[in-house]
Parts: structure tokens; sequence; C-alpha cells
């Protein structure tokens, strides 16, 4: 086998491959038995069939056709083999020459994965900002907790809107007199001051009352997905068909013990702030993370090739559509109701997949140098938690994940898991903080940690 690169372009290559006469010839003998196998010709056995008796049923064109094409994919492997190259990008092939005879020549073009160049990814810093919860915030949260058991009673005739009441209305919307899609509802529930309708469209309704109609002006944002309206001005024609007044409880120990475990008011704040210092918590760290793989992948040196971004993108919508699926509605619904399309979606969503392919590039990286493996254990582990997911045994899991060639995309999760998980333990300050952090264990613990390590 010959084999000749040339660059076409900054991302793609073109491999010519030209197979010996001889191997072509082998081909064309395993084509025909293949094609033998495929028809019924009077006199002979399947898979028995000479090939001049097979070129008058099928013409000789059918079986060159089918050598060429065993040929080229068995070819394009053991080329990509013998050059060490992987195909990021669908292989386009052109045949040259496939005469028998005659050397089977044939040119592949496509897009080589990328070289990779490391940077610093070993004891990087970043600071780790943990939100302080105020009493503003939690008492914020009780209020929520408040409004969550907040009653409805029908307003009295000849009340009117006032901020936080359950209304239902009839509107109609339109742009320069011209109704539009979506800009018209009978009996919309509406909750004043949820802020659900653009712009100050609830404030203007504050005041109204049932059976009064009212026109609410509004301008639609510029960064409206409807294009067609954004940076719009609208005018909505409103009839108010019912009020309902929202009655808060009064907090305090008895709405307390009403509502949860606690006992005390301030018991139950003291259990929010709790909680909500512990998410605090982990959004810092969470940040200071993303933040030190981000320091990584900017301390990388790739040139990424597009056809990498662009197939990201496709599996980001193909995992939206399983999602919206699942939950009974299709992509095209999904883009109808939206006021979107493919083109817009997939725009959307390239500057999210270009960071995901330059994190697992960078993670891969790290993984390969250092000597970072994935262990038969920990595969069956991660296949255990998507059968408790999923409610299917392990081994009808693992048996989907086989057939359908997406195991050794389960073995890449794992490995850059534990890629970015070295990262982290060897962030700047991480040892020293896990050795406190051991030294500072109660004595019981670190004797059973000590257990653990020895096992």
């Amino acid at each position: 086998m010959k084999l000749t690169q040339k660059k076409i372009d900054d991302y793609n290559v073109e491999l010519t491959v030209t197979v010996e006469a001889e191997q072509f010839s082998k081909a064309i003998k395993r084509a025909t038995k293949v094609l033998g196998e495929q028809v019924n010709i009077p006199g002979f056995r399947k898979g028995k069939v000479p090939q001049k008796i097979l070129e008058q049923h099928l013409g000789k064109d059918a079986i060159i056709n089918e050598a060429s094409n065993m040929l080229l994919q068995s070819s394009t492997r053991e080329a990509f083999r013998i050059l060490s190259l992987v195909s990021v990008s669908e292989n386009k092939a052109d045949i040259i020459t496939n005469e028998e005879g005659k050397d089977f020549v044939f040119k592949v073009t496509f897009t080589p994965f990328p070289q990779v160049t490391l940077g610093e990814y070993k004891n990087l810093s970043a600071e780790k900002v943990v939100e302080p919860v105020t009493d503003a915030d939690v008492d914020k949260q009780v209020e929520a907790m408040r409004a969550h058991h907040a009653t409805l009673t029908d307003a009295a005739e000849g009340d009117a809107i006032v901020d936080g009441d359950f209304i239902t209305l009839d509107y109609t919307g339109t742009v320069n007199g011209e109704k539009f899609a979506g800009g018209e509802a009978k009996d919309a529930p509406l909750d004043i001051g949820s802020h659900k309708f653009i712009g100050d469209f609830e404030e203007q309704l504050i005041g109204a009352k049932v059976g009064e109609e009212r026109t609410v002006k509004v301008t639609f944002p510029d960064e409206y997905h409807v294009k067609d309206l954004a940076g719009r001005e609208a005018e909505f024609a409103c009839k108010i068909n019912s009020i309902k007044h929202r009655e808060l409880p009064e907090v305090n120990d008895e709405f307390v013990a009403k509502v949860s475990t606690f006992k005390t008011l301030d018991e139950y704040k003291a259990d929010i702030r709790k909680n909500m210092e512990a998410n605090a918590e982990r959004r810092a760290v969470e940040a200071q993370r993303q933040a030190i793989i981000d320091k990584a992948v900017a301390n990388m040196k790739v040139d990424l090739p597009p056809v990498m971004i662009d197939n990201r993108v496709t599996q980001l919508i193909n995992e939206m559509s399983a999602q919206l699926q699942a939950s009974g509605m299709t992509l095209e619904q999904y883009m109808a109701f939206s006021g979107t399309d493919l083109d817009k979606l997939r725009e959307d969503y390239r500057e999210r997949a270009k960071k995901a392919v330059l994190t697992d590039l960078m993670l891969e990286q790290v993984a390969k140098r250092e000597k970072i493996t994935v262990t038969p254990e920990e595969l069956n582990y991660e296949i255990a938690v998507m059968a408790q997911l999923y409610r299917t045994p392990p081994k009808q899991i693992a048996k989907y994940l086989q057939e359908n060639g997406q195991l050794a995309s389960v073995a890449n999760t794992i490995l850059n898991r534990k890629a970015m998980q070295f990262i982290f333990d060897n962030m700047a300050g991480a040892k020293k903080a896990a050795e406190e952090s051991k030294a500072e264990a109660p004595a019981e613990d670190t004797e059973k940690l000590e257990e653990l390590e020895e096992h």
C-alpha cells in the first residue's frame, strides 16, 4: 500500500491510497462470493457462482463496485492505522482507478484530529468567593414559604387589582394595528407582580376592575426570541374577567410549626441560614473549580477545526430533542413555540459547544500525560449507577451500550472526570488544605481513614 498526504487547507487533508492490483483481484473474488450468496442462479449453489456467470446476471460493474467499496473501507482503516491518523469529520472518498488487473487508487478527504499542546494545568489558582447570607436573604426565603401557603379569595364587587393578585383576562396584541402570532388569549391566568409578561404589562393593570377594558402599551426587548417582534412597540387590548386577592398567613411560631418540622420561627430561620450557607459554599467551590478548568483550557494551544464544534452542536441538540420527547414535546414543536429555527438554535449552542470540546481535549491530554486510566471496576460502577437511574438491570444497560457503540463514550466520561479531579487535587494550596483537613479530623475518624488506606 502506498500512501501520500496533501494538506488542502488549515484543517483538511487529502490522502491518496494506492492498493496493489493483486489485492484488488482478491477483493473482486470476495465480492463475487458475497454477491453470489445474495442471488439465486439455477444450477449453482449460493456463494459458489463463478465470476463470469455472475457478471452475466448482475453485470461486471456490480461486482467491481462491490469490491471497490469493500477495499475502500478496509484500506482506509489500515491507512489511518499506519499513519496514526484519527478523523474528526465524515470521510469523503473518491475512487480514481478500479479496473481489474490494475492498482486500486482512491482519495479520501477528511479533517484530522488537531494537534494539542498542553500548557500549565498544575498549581493553578482561583479565588473562592463565598457570597455571605444576609438576614434579608433569610427573610426572602421565609416570605417565599409564606407566599406558597397563601390563600386566594374572590375579590369583592368593585375591588380593583392590587400587586400580588391572581387574575384572569382576555387580551389581543397588535403591532402597528396588525395582530401577531401568539399575541391573543382568552381567560389567561396571570399573577400580578410575577413579571411573566414583558415590560410593565402587569403594573399597567393595577387599579382595573372586573369587566373593565384597558389598553396596555409595551415594547418587546431587543433580544426577544421572535425576530419580527424584537424591539417593537405593541398594544394589548385587555379585559379583566376575574380577580382573586392573595391573603398571606402571619409568620410566627404557629405558622412555622404548621409548615415545617420546627417549633419556633428562630429555629426555622436558623435552618434556612444553614442551608443557604451550605449552598453558597457549594456554588463558590463550583465556580472556583470552573475557573481552574478555564485557566487550564486557556493555557492549552490548539487550532480547533470548526467541524468538531459543529459535531458537538449536533450532539447537544440531539440531547435536547431527547429530553423534549421525554416530556411529550418534539423539537419542531419547541422551535415553533419559542419562535426560533434550527439555524438559530445551532448558533445559540455554538459557544457552549466550543467550550465543551476544548475542555474535553484538555482533559484527554492530561489523562494521557498523567497515565490516568479507567479500570473495569470503575466502568462497572458507572453502569450500575445508570442501571439504578433507569431502573434497568446492569447487564441490560451494558449490552445496550455495547451494541450501540456507546461503551467507549461512558469510559471517556469517567476518564475526563478523573483527569478533572487530578487537576483539582493539584491546584495551588490543595495538598496543604487536604493535610490540614486531615489533621483537624477527629481521632476516631482519622483511625478509620488510616485503616482504609492500609487495606
